[in-house]
């Protein structure tokens, strides 16, 4: 038993860790702060926050649109997002007809609007249907937004890069769900005056 609660209390240290490392990261606050910004302005004139990633990241993704779409704190009309990881005919379709590595790029180039924000999760920062998807987001008129661990160069081909200071991809997706929900909260204290009801 010792051992079997040795190893969930390392497991709940470690995330509370890389928590604390990014919590004392004055540049990766403002970074996650810059990005809240640009999402609450993109939402204020009616713009889409477009989600993607694979795997867990593509739950995360889904997570966060709903979020956006449905509500966070509080009752308040809906904002508009979409995670581009939902639909499986879409999903079987392009990745049967164009290969995977096309699946996001596909889905942005049809649904994106200038002013619209995508915000790719991938805890490698090296997934090639999200990297695809950042290299056109210039020419749509669509800003980027990375959310990823150390890993990967996305500063070449993202607007903006917010980096969890881990390589674990279990501490990458917690801290990935930590980050969006301060990014939902700021944007209903912005958009609606206050993160909950009095």
């Amino acid at each position: 038993m010792d051992l079997q609660a040795d190893w969930l209390k390392a497991g709940i240290a470690d995330s509370i860790a890389v928590k604390q490392r990014l919590l004392a990261d004055d540049a990766a606050l403002a970074s996650i702060l810059a990005v809240a910004e640009v999402l609450a302005e993109a939402s204020r004139r009616g713009n889409r926050v477009i989600f993607a990633g694979n795997g867990g990241s593509a739950a995360d993704a889904q997570h966060l649109a709903a979020e956006f779409v449905s509500r966070f704190e509080f009752d308040r009309p809906g904002l508009p997002a979409l995670s581009l990881s939902t639909d499986t005919s879409m999903i079987t379709a392009i990745g049967n007809d164009y290969g995977y590595e096309r699946l996001f790029l596909r889905q942005l180039q049809a649904q994106a609007r200038p002013g619209d924000v995508f915000v790719g999760l991938t805890t490698s920062g090296r997934s090639a249907n999200v990297l695809a998807a950042f290299k056109a987001c210039k020419e749509l008129g669509v800003t980027s937004v990375a959310l990823c661990g150390t890993g990967g160069e996305l500063e070449a081909v993202c607007d903006h890069v917010l980096r969890v200071p881990s390589s674990s991809t279990p501490r990458i997706q917690e801290s990935h769900i930590l980050i969006g929900h301060m990014l939902c909260g700021y944007v209903e204290l912005k958009m609606f005056g206050h993160l909950k009801p009095d």
